[in-house]
């Protein structure tokens, strides 16, 4: 089905690996649409409760593969008929995901891995805006994400000067969830996905449509929308588990919807 990633089904989490490991799973039009596809495919299957992204190899991704773009290419059509459509996949995903950042993450990696809801870093991965240093602007949505993360003027200073950033610093930023050992990376990502695909997804998919609206909408419609979405989740299955393990004294199974 796809070319250029690894699909695969664990428990109730889909992992979505780029597989060209020989480039440090450098960009190309295919895989672009492949990652955007398998994201597409994860969002619309009800078996699916998280999705993971990661690299093989000993890189996440390094950014687009300048093998497959030349002095003649539009980048403006590459980032609208590669990129944009790769990104709002996740964007538009109301499912949790994860970017398990195995080793550098540069450029349009580094954006892939920011569109992401978490960050999951060994601690030999690190994030570079690699942009600048070929007189480029950060896109795939970079600077969209990161000032969020970090703040204007830290968002500023990165991608101007362009300096690496360690898996530790990542931490400190606010730009990692956790950072955890190399040597026990896989189990780590892992174990953390399997933690959000047991937790309610309905419930999630709502917190994540009202923090990205919250940016944008005015205090008496964000209240309206608190309503909307308190009463669609509280006529979930999982609100009515949560109650019944409470009033039971159990740990609460939640289903997903």
């Amino acid at each position: 089905m796809f070319e250029t990633v690894i699909y695969e089904m664990r428990d109730s989490t889909a992992w979505i690996t780029l597989n060209r490991p020989d480039k440090l799973n450098a960009f190309t039009a295919q895989l672009n649409k492949d990652v955007a596809t398998a994201v597409r495919s994860a969002a619309k299957d009800k078996e699916v409760r998280a999705i993971v992204i990661t690299g093989a190899g000993r890189a996440f991704c390094s950014g687009q593969d300048l093998g497959d773009v030349d002095e003649t290419t539009d980048y403006g059509d590459v980032l609208r008929n590669r990129y944009n459509p790769m990104i709002m996949e996740i964007e538009k995903c109301e499912k949790p995901v994860i970017a398990a950042v195995n080793g550098v993450a540069a450029g349009a990696g580094m954006s892939l891995a920011l569109a992401c809801d978490f960050r999951v870093l060994s601690n030999k991965a690190s994030f570079v805006q690699a942009f600048i240093h070929v007189g480029l602007v950060p896109d795939a949505g970079n600077l969209y994400y990161l000032p969020k993360l970090v703040g204007h003027a830290k968002a500023l200073e990165l991608a101007v000067l362009g300096e690496k950033i360690s898996a530790e610093e990542c931490l400190r930023l606010g730009l990692a969830t956790k950072v955890v050992a190399a040597e026990s990376f896989s189990d780590e990502a892992e174990a953390f996905a399997g933690r959000l695909a047991a937790m309610p997804t309905k419930a999630i998919g709502l917190i994540k449509r009202n923090l990205k609206s919250s940016w944008e909408t005015g205090m008496a419609d964000f209240l309206e929308r608190d309503a909307q979405s308190q009463r669609i989740a509280s006529q979930s299955h999982d609100h009515k588990e949560g109650v019944q393990a409470f009033m039971e004294k159990r740990k609460p199974e939640f289903q997903g919807f």
